[in-house]
């Protein structure tokens, strides 16, 4: 895996913004294999600079990412999206159709094992009916959403979609694992289907106002295409 110039969303001589891949950490951890590929190493080679993260994304989750080639221009940014005045935009594939409105379950700190608060606003732009039946749906509906988290915890998307039973497709570890065979069945897709598509943050030398969009990935429509029409019943085991 590479990063190349197609992944590049900005750059000058202070960040740099990329479309993260799929299945790519953002830094190394003691798990991962000497040789293995992260976000932080792949910017350094294709830049040829230092490289330091900014945020998190989880390595499943694809889309726009920050990241500095100073320390001191790290914190000035780590300090933005600490303080909630960085403007973020996901777009999710979803079961059901949730509609339009405001996600504030407590979500599970991975590490602490305690609930946070977290809060997540949400809309839901277009929703297909299939004609998916298992357990006791009929025409499985899929949503493509928008969601703009007021908070940044540990799976806090995938927490909140799940808790309120619009589970993010592809998502293996709080979502529904039958529809995900399902849809995987069908359409070849095995991914989750989580993208970081809109960030809108403050230059931390200018203070000029930086808005990156990434556009809607190609799979998302794909999906929805490849899904429409199928006809599909599904037997349980």
């Amino acid at each position: 895996m590479e990063i190349t110039q197609k992944d590049v969303l900005y750059i000058d001589e202070d960040l740099i913004v990329v479309n993260k891949p799929e299945d790519l950490p953002i830094h190394k951890n003691e798990f991962m294999a000497v040789d293995a590929d992260y976000l932080t190493k792949l910017v350094g080679m294709h830049t040829q600079k230092p490289v330091f993260p900014v945020h998190r994304l989880d390595a499943k989750t694809t889309g726009a990412i920050v990241l500095a080639f100073s320390r001191e221009h790290a914190g000035v940014l780590t300090t933005q999206f600490e303080k909630h005045e960085v403007e973020k935009q996901y777009l999710l594939l979803v079961k059901g159709n949730p509609g339009a409105g405001v996600f504030e379950n407590p979500v599970v700190i991975k590490k602490k094992k305690k609930r946070v608060a977290a809060i997540t606003h949400y809309n839901t732009v277009q929703t297909l009916q299939t004609s998916i039946d298992y357990r006791d749906i009929k025409g499985v509906e899929l949503s493509l959403v928008q969601a703009f988290p007021k908070t940044g915890k540990w799976h806090q998307l995938r927490q909140h979609f799940a808790f309120n039973r619009t589970d993010i497709i592809g998502d293996t570890q709080h979502g529904d694992w039958t529809l995900n065979r399902i849809v995987t069945e069908l359409t070849g897709y095995k991914k989750l289907f989580l993208h970081a598509q809109q960030l809108k943050f403050k230059h931390p030398v200018s203070n000029e106002i930086i808005s990156i969009d990434t556009g809607i990935p190609e799979e998302y429509s794909n999906l929805l295409v490849k899904l429409d029409g199928y006809k599909y019943q599904h037997v349980e085991e």
